[in-house]
C-alpha cells in the first residue's frame, strides 16, 4: 500500500515538473526594460577542484521596480569589456599609439608612449602625443609626417590601447573592491564590475568620482537614462567611485510608459518633471498624487493641464489615468454584405441601427446573424482555463490501493497533461448567439464584428466519424442520417456526445434535434472513460466548450 502511494508520489511529481514546464510567461517589456543590452555580461568560469561546480538551478530573482536598475540587468561582475575609447580622453605615458604609412613609405607599427611623453617614427623621429586628446591624435601624426614626407605618403593614426590602471569601487554597490580596467573604460563598466548599484539603497543619481581626497566629479546616471548624456572620465591608478546612499523617491503607475520607481536629489520634484520622465501615453488625461503623511494618506487629484506649480514629495505615489468617455463606437461587417464593411455608430448603439444600413445580397442568410465579441472571447478563455486547472488538480490528486493502479494513474496524468497543453493553444471565437425575436434590442460594443453567412447546401460533421466530411444537404435527415454517410461513429466513440452548432452559432444536443438545416454542423466529441469520476466529468466539460466556444474537437 505505502509503496504504491509513493510510486504515484513521485509519477505526480513527474508530471507537476512537467506542467510547470510548459507553462509559458509573456510578461510585458516597456521600453526602458531594452536597455539591458548595454552591457552584455560573460559567465564567469568555473574552477576544476575535483568536485561538481555546476551551480544549481534557480529561478531568475524579480527585476526592481527602480528606474536605472535595467542598466545593470544580466551584466557580470567580471565582463572584461571596454566600450572603447573616447575622443576627449588624453594620451598618457604608458599608452600605445597604432601608425600606418602607405605610399612612398610603408610603415605599420604599434608605438608605445614613452617616460618623456613621445613616440619614436621610423624616418621621422620621436612625437609628443602625451596630454594630446584622442580626436587630435591622427592630425598631429600627419602633420608631423608631412614635414618630412610632403607627398606619396599616407598617414593613419589611432589609439591602440590605453594604460592599465586599477579602480576602487565602493559605497552602495553590490560587490564592492578594486577591479582592474584600462584608463579609458566608462563610468558604467566599472559599476558593471562591482555587481551595479544596489537598487535597494543605492542612487543612481549621487555617484561621486575621487582622486585622493578631492572629488573630480559627480554623475546622475538619470541624464544619460532620459537623455542619453555621460561625461566619460579618464580614470587612474587609485581612482575611487562611490555610490551614495539612495535619496528621494516617487513611484509611478498607470498610463505611462516607464512605470516605475523614481529617485531624486531634492526634498521635491515638479510634477511636470516626473511626468516627462514617466512619458504618460496619448490617451492620459488626469494624474493623482497618493502622499502618506504619518498614519493619514492623503489623495488629490488633478487633469493634466493643471501639473504646473505641483510638486512631489518622498514617498508620494503618481498615478496617471486616462478618463475617456466613448463618443462612438466602430463594428465591422462581414461575410455575404454588399455594403460598407466598417459602421461607426454612436456609443450605446443597437443592432437594429446596423440593421437598417445593411445590404444584403442573394447569397445573404439574413435569419442567421452572427455577432462576434472581444470580451465574450476573453471570459470564454477563462472559463476554459479554470476548467483545464481543476481537471489538472484532479487529475494529479488521485490516489491509488495498489503499485498497479499507481502506474495507470500516472499513464493517465501524463494524457491529461497532453491534453491540458493542448487545449490552452485553443483560442474562443467570442460569438454570441442571438435571438431572432429580440435581435433589434442587442447592445453593440466598439469592436464587434457582425457577421452574415453566406447560404449553403451543405452539412458539415466533425470528430469521431470514420471519415469526417462535407455532406450534401437533404431534406428531412436527421444528424444519424449524415454520420452513417460519413461511415458512421469510429469505435472507441461508443456512446458519444452529438452536437448540432447552426448557423447563427446556438448549439443543441442531436437527439432533440429532427430534420438539420443547410449549413448546420455535427460535432462528434469522443469519449473519455476513467475510474475517476472527475477526471471524466472535466474532459466531458472542456470537450464541450472547446466544440461550442471554438468549434474545436480535440482528440485525447
Amino acid at each position: 500500500m505505502k509503496l504504491a502511494k509513493s510510486v504515484f508520489l513521485l509519477a505526480v511529481l513527474h508530471v507537476g515538473q512537467a506542467f510547470a514546464t510548459g507553462v509559458t510567461a509573456n510578461p510585458e517589456l516597456t521600453g526602458a526594460a531594452s536597455l539591458s543590452p548595454l552591457l552584455s555580461g560573460q559567465k564567469s568560469p568555473v574552477v576544476s577542484n575535483g568536485f561538481d561546480n555546476t551551480p544549481p538551478m534557480m529561478e531568475s530573482p524579480a527585476l526592481s521596480r527602480m528606474f536605472g536598475a535595467q542598466l545593470f540587468n544580466g551584466t557580470s561582475a567580471d565582463s572584461g569589456t571596454s566600450i572603447g575609447f573616447n575622443p576627449s580622453y588624453v594620451i598618457s605615458l604608458g599608452d600605445t599609439v597604432q601608425v600606418r604609412l602607405w605610399g612612398a613609405f610603408n610603415f605599420d607599427g604599434a608605438l608605445p608612449v614613452d617616460p618623456k611623453g613621445n613616440i619614436f617614427v621610423p624616418n621621422i623621429g620621436p612625437l609628443k602625443v602625451a596630454g594630446v586628446p584622442n580626436g587630435q591624435l591622427n592630425s598631429l601624426v600627419t602633420a608631423k609626417v608631412k614635414e618630412v614626407y610632403q607627398s606619396n605618403v599616407n598617414i593613419y593614426a589611432s589609439l591602440l590601447q590605453a594604460q592599465p590602471v586599477k579602480v576602487f569601487v565602493t559605497g552602495y554597490v553590490k560587490n564592492p573592491g578594486l577591479y582592474g580596467g584600462v584608463a579609458s573604460d566608462s563610468l558604467l563598466s566599472y559599476l558593471s564590475k562591482a555587481g551595479g548599484v544596489d537598487s535597494e539603497r543605492g542612487s543612481y543619481v549621487d555617484i561621486a568620482i575621487k582622486r585622493g581626497k578631492s572629488t573630480r566629479s559627480r554623475v546622475n546616471l538619470y541624464d544619460f537614462l532620459l537623455n542619453g548624456t555621460l561625461n566619460l572620465s579618464q580614470f587612474s591608478d587609485g581612482d575611487t567611485i562611490v555610490v551614495g546612499p539612495r535619496k528621494y523617491t516617487f513611484s509611478v503607475d498607470g498610463d505611462v510608459y516607464n512605470s516605475y520607481d523614481f529617485e531624486f536629489a531634492s526634498s521635491a520634484i515638479s510634477v511636470d518633471e516626473a511626468l516627462s520622465w514617466a512619458r504618460p501615453k496619448p490617451g492620459a488625461t488626469h494624474f493623482t498624487i497618493v502622499r502618506q503623511q504619518g498614519t493619514v494618506k492623503r489623495t488629490e487629484y488633478y487633469p493634466l493641464s493643471g501639473a504646473a506649480g505641483r510638486t512631489l514629495q518622498d514617498g508620494d505615489k503618481l498615478i496617471v489615468s486616462s478618463d475617456r468617455y466613448a463618443g462612438t463606437i466602430q463594428v465591422r461587417i462581414e461575410g455575404a454584405h454588399s455594403g460598407e464593411h466598417a459602421l461607426v455608430l454612436p456609443y450605446g448603439a443597437s443592432m437594429k441601427q446596423v440593421l437598417a444600413q445593411l445590404r444584403p445580397n442573394s447569397m445573404s442568410q439574413m435569419n442567421s446573424i452572427q455577432l462576434y465579441r472581444h470580451s465574450v472571447a476573453i471570459r470564454q478563455k477563462e472559463m476554459l482555463n479554470l476548467e483545464l486547472q481543476k481537471l489538472e488538480q484532479a487529475s494529479l490528486s488521485s490516489q491509488s490501493s495498489t503499485q498497479e493502479e499507481a502506474q495507470l494513474r500516472m499513464q493517465e496524468a501524463q494524457l491529461v497533461s497532453r491534453f491540458v497543453a493542448k487545449a490552452r493553444q485553443v483560442v474562443p471565437k467570442g460569438q454570441v448567439v442571438l435571438n431572432e425575436k429580440n435581435i433589434d434590442s442587442v447592445l453593440l460594443e466598439d469592436g464587434d464584428v457582425i457577421s452574415i453567412p453566406e447560404k449553403t447546401s451543405l452539412v458539415m460533421v466533425h470528430g469521431e466519424v470514420l471519415f469526417p466530411n462535407a455532406i450534401s444537404w437533404q431534406e428531412k435527415l436527421d444528424a444519424d442520417d449524415y454520420i452513417e454517410k460519413c461511415g458512421g461513429l469510429t469505435q472507441k466513440s461508443g456512446q458519444s456526445k452529438i452536437i448540432v452548432i447552426h448557423q447563427d452559432g446556438s448549439a443543441v444536443d442531436a437527439d432533440s434535434v429532427g430534420a438539420l438545416a443547410a449549413g448546420d454542423e455535427i460535432m462528434v466529441l469522443p469519449k473519455y472513460e476513467s475510474k475517476n469520476i472527475e477526471v471524466t466529468r472535466g474532459i466531458s466539460t472542456i470537450l464541450y466548450q472547446l466544440a461550442v466556444a471554438a468549434k474545436v474537437i480535440l482528440d485525447i
